[in-house]
């Protein structure tokens, strides 16, 4: 990298003195030290600095990484084994059966959706839970908080193959689980009971388990979900992307622009709570401190007649990297908000996850941890009982897809 000193520095002037004004003698790299920026995987280069007819070589000052409590999913070097908290958590759900629902058969494939609840490990083996930002082009719910999901292609499609595909299609993570990178393995866990979308499609929740040792062997054969898969699932005809996947060793998210705002993740087991559980470590002085504002707020409502617990969560996002779609055009960044856009004014640095995904969420953590929410809840799980009705009723006939239609 060459230096090039700026041109308001008057070089031929005699007065002229290097930032250190201490320094005397030759010039050394104290005097012109490079800042130090956010943590890269790339390691530190010697650096070549040419200035005043001398060149001098040193290497960059140590990056700092600004998250360092940070978890991502992409990243094996970030998480821990399951600690006895989750791997009990993990065991409740492989051992879940939701009632039958033999209504999802006969829903025409346009009101047929399911979304995909990816959890990992953190550094400290708790669960965390994998959530996006849809796009502000999307006609429904654009800017909100969503799993990875949307609507089926086919009558063949099983919940877990269409919440694969779509986080494919949005977030990059491979439907074949053959095309998953060493040392990560994908886990699907269980079904939970079906929700009601705004947009009145029945979507599906399915909970996966993101391994992250090369140690986990035979997942499917202990899932609840094994005898319906029977296999990975494997692209259907038709529906395969133009490119076969590829990751070069990680799952660093390629994010799709027209869907997807941003990635992010949660402590799971923070949605049966009022307040922030897991505050940044005292032991990682450089975490950043929490944001100011609540974590959670409620409310009832009334939906086709039932009673429905709304609720708000403001998910801290000051302590991680929240990864940004990559723009390869002014007219696809022109569609996509801003940073700040996506979050709540009255809680800066924080994403609000609310609605049908904040109740999956609030459902699924009741079963991983048998524990009940410390907050007013629906005791039931999601809406089947108000999608019965509302079939008889004639109202879930087939929908009309439109070119950009998620969910």
């Amino acid at each position: 990298m060459m230096y090039t000193p700026p041109v308001s520095q008057d070089l031929d002037n005699d007065n002229y003195q290097p930032e250190n004004p201490a320094a005397t003698g030759p010039i050394t790299p104290e005097d012109f030290r490079l800042p130090s920026v956010i943590s890269s995987p790339i390691p530190a280069q010697p650096v070549q600095l040419s200035l005043l007819g001398t060149t001098i070589y040193f290497q960059e000052e140590q990056q700092i990484n600004p998250f360092p409590d940070a978890s991502y999913y992409w990243d094996a070097s970030t998480m821990a084994p399951l600690n006895p908290t989750s791997v009990a958590a993990i065991a409740r759900l492989r051992a879940y059966k939701p009632p039958p629902f033999p209504l999802w058969d006969r829903l025409p494939v346009s009101r047929r959706a399911a979304v995909l609840m990816l959890l990992y490990a953190d550094k400290k083996g708790d669960l965390r839970v994998v959530i996006t930002m849809r796009a502000a082009s999307l006609r429904s719910f654009s800017g909100h908080a969503a799993l990875p999901g949307g609507k089926a292609d086919s009558e063949d499609e099983t919940p877990y193959q269409i919440a694969r595909r779509e986080a494919w299609e949005e977030i990059g993570l491979p439907m074949d689980d053959s095309k998953i990178p060493a040392p990560f393995a994908i886990e699907p866990l269980c079904y939970l009971p079906c929700s009601l979308a705004r947009t009145e499609l029945v979507v599906r929740p399915c909970i996966a388990l993101l391994h992250s040792t090369a140690a986990a062997s035979n997942l499917s054969s202990s899932s609840s979900l094994s005898s319906e898969l029977g296999s990975p699932p494997s692209p259907l005809p038709g529906t395969e992307p133009a490119s076969e996947p590829t990751v070069e060793g990680t799952l660093i998210p390629r994010l799709d622009a027209k869907e997807v705002a941003a990635v992010f993740s949660a402590p799971f087991h923070n949605f049966l709570k009022r307040t922030d559980e897991s505050p940044p470590s005292v032991s990682s002085p450089r975490s950043p401190a929490p944001p100011q504002g609540e974590w959670y707020t409620g409310n009832w409502t009334e939906w086709n007649n039932h009673p429905w617990r709304l609720h708000f969560f403001y998910v801290p996002v000051t302590d991680q990297h929240v990864s940004k779609p990559a723009f390869s055009s002014s007219t696809a960044a022109e569609s996509m908000p801003a940073g700040d856009e996506l979050e709540v004014d009255q809680h800066p640095g924080r994403y609000k996850v609310w609605g049908m995904t904040a109740r999956m969420l609030v459902d699924a953590a009741r079963v991983a941890y048998g524990e009940e929410p410390e907050f007013e809840h629906n005791q039931h799980f999601g809406d089947e009982e108000m999608i019965e009705e509302l079939e008889k009723m004639g109202r879930l006939t087939p929908k009309k897809r439109k070119r950009d239609d998620k969910m």
